[in-house]
């Protein structure tokens, strides 16, 4: 109890020095970020504002200054961390929650479950009918995120080891896009953060080894059975990560991981 005390008078310590937050990037986290952030700005009486747009959008919008804290659903790649190193800016990650990524169809779909190798085919176009994968017959519609989002690389990286898209797949530019465009659409699959899942779509079970295929819900995500899980990041500039620390400090609290929870992500513990 006197650590829980300690920890809660330290935390409003550091958020009496707290400015106002911007919070910008992946769409996937969005959903995670802007929930934090309410809890956090009602006890505390602070402000903060979460932008999505996408991983790539919110490390660049790091890069040059336009804001606080880059939410990212994939690692920073090379590249982007050389142009850090040339502005002359070291980087402070965070992982702060876990996230399955759910391949979604259209209910009316009679397809249950794929395998990673059959996700491949359909994705780099090489699988263009659903009877081919045991469904109708009816042509194959795929949505996929634009290149900027993190969801987009790690796709690419860990279900297509790492073979590109078809050329003519349907890229939107934000996950709430693809949820609604599959759920109008009877041929469609496409991939979203679980915490996206809705009515209006159906979860694939998915099996990376062809035997065992897992649905992606909040237990078979917290246990790791389900194949496509991934950590969830915040990317912050080391010279004003003490601006952007008692928002953080407070997701990574037992009350902020409780949060990732009850919004359909994995706490990290």
């Amino acid at each position: 109890m006197k650590k829980l005390i300690l920890s809660v008078l330290m935390l409003s310590a550091m958020v009496s020095t707290f400015q106002a937050q911007k919070i910008k990037g992946s769409d996937t986290v969005l959903p995670l970020a802007q929930k934090e952030a309410e809890v956090f700005g009602k006890k505390f009486g602070k402000s903060v504002t979460v932008i999505g747009g996408g991983s790539g959008v919110g490390i660049a919008a790091l890069l040059d200054g336009s804001t606080e804290i880059a939410m990212s659903s994939r690692k920073m790649k090379f590249d982007e961390k050389v142009k850090f190193q040339e502005a002359g800016k070291s980087l402070v990650e965070k992982i702060i929650a876990y996230d399955a990524l759910a391949v979604i169809v259209n209910p009316s779909n009679a397809v249950e479950k794929l395998t990673r190798a059959q996700l491949e085919g359909i994705f780099t176009g090489k699988i263009t009918n659903w009877k081919q994968v045991g469904g109708a017959d009816l042509k194959i519609t795929p949505y996929s995120r634009e290149s900027s989002s993190g969801t987009f690389e790690f796709f690419k990286e860990h279900v297509l080891l790492n073979k590109n898209y078809m050329n003519a797949i349907l890229s939107m530019p934000a996950t709430g896009a693809i949820v609604q465009s599959i759920s109008q659409t009877k041929g469609a699959i496409g991939y979203v953060g679980l915490a996206y899942v809705e009515k209006g779509v159906k979860a694939l079970h998915v099996s990376f080894d062809g035997k065992n295929f897992i649905e992606p819900t909040e237990i078979t995500a917290k246990n790791k059975t389900y194949p496509i899980i991934r950590p969830l990041y915040f990317y912050m500039d080391k010279a004003t990560v003490a601006k952007a620390k008692p928002l953080v400090d407070f997701i990574l609290s037992a009350e902020g991981q409780k949060i990732v929870e009850q919004v359909g992500y994995v706490p990290l513990k």
